[in-house]
């Protein structure tokens, strides 16, 4: 792994939680400058160094570009001669294409993944997009990865990837903002900060949790807890009676999906 930010920790973390997983069995190095090697590892399989060992004392199997996208054309070079054979390139960069990854990496496979930020406690939705020459075998071991942090889902192009970013990628700061716009609302008709945190992440939880395991689709559970002339027909029809939340989820998403598009 080349990098060693918050996503790349928080993707790390969970590969080497827990033992006995298929991906516990990795051998990592992690090559940062900003990390310091001396201090001990907190995970078994991992080798933390500061600069790329040498072409002649290594061999890896996956490069994991983890850094920021504007530093990609200067650090992945340097990781061409230093991949095995049958070696290729997976890559949380956002913005960087599979064409511009492949070429700075010596014309090796590349997969490109985009994950969000729950998948730090193993609930992260990963969208993956690999290059044509990608392996049946290179697209899995990537696929194992994002499982082991959640969710992942393939995508023909990166187009869509784009577009998925806008959705998933973006997605929880999205649902922090709606929780944190909840939670004072909350706050106003009456409840300290503690007590309106409780009832609105608990209630949100749960509606989550029950809407993923019913069978019923999201309209359908919403007119089930909605009674005629009732207290939650009267919150709905202030929240979206004239479409307006439809109107500014879109806009979001529309917003979010240009500036993907803008930073290619």
């Amino acid at each position: 792994m080349v990098g060693y930010g918050k996503m790349g920790a928080a993707l790390l973390s969970q590969w080497q939680a827990a033992a006995g997983r298929p991906d516990a069995d990795h051998q990592f190095t992690v090559i940062d400058p900003a990390v310091d090697p001396a201090a001990a590892s907190p995970f078994p399989a991992v080798t933390f160094v500061q600069q790329p060992p040498a072409p002649d004392a290594c061999a890896f199997d996956l490069v994991i570009v983890a850094v920021k996208p504007q530093l990609v054309d200067a650090v992945l070079p340097l990781y061409a001669d230093r991949l095995a054979q049958g070696g290729f390139v997976a890559s949380i960069a956002a913005g960087c294409s599979l064409a511009r990854l492949r070429a700075l990496a010596g014309g090796v496979p590349v997969v490109r993944i985009m994950p969000n930020l729950p998948a730090a406690i193993g609930a992260g939705v990963s969208g993956l997009c690999a290059d044509p020459t990608a392996t049946p075998e290179q697209r899995a071991a990537v696929q194992q990865l994002a499982e082991a942090v959640g969710t992942a889902v393939w995508v023909a192009d990166e187009d869509q990837l784009d577009r998925l970013t806008a959705v998933a990628g973006s997605g929880p700061g999205y649902g922090f903002e709606i929780a944190r716009s909840y939670v004072a609302a909350a706050q106003a008709i009456g409840f300290d900060a503690a007590t309106a945190k409780q009832l609105v992440l608990g209630t949100l939880a749960g509606t989550i949790e029950m809407a993923k395991q019913s069978p019923l689709e999201l309209d359908a559970l919403r007119t089930s807890v909605t009674s005629k002339n009732g207290t939650t027909a009267a919150g709905l029809a202030a929240l979206n009676g004239d479409g307006t939340l439809d109107q500014l989820l879109q806009a979001t998403l529309d917003a979010a999906y240009a500036r993907a598009v803008e930073l290619r």
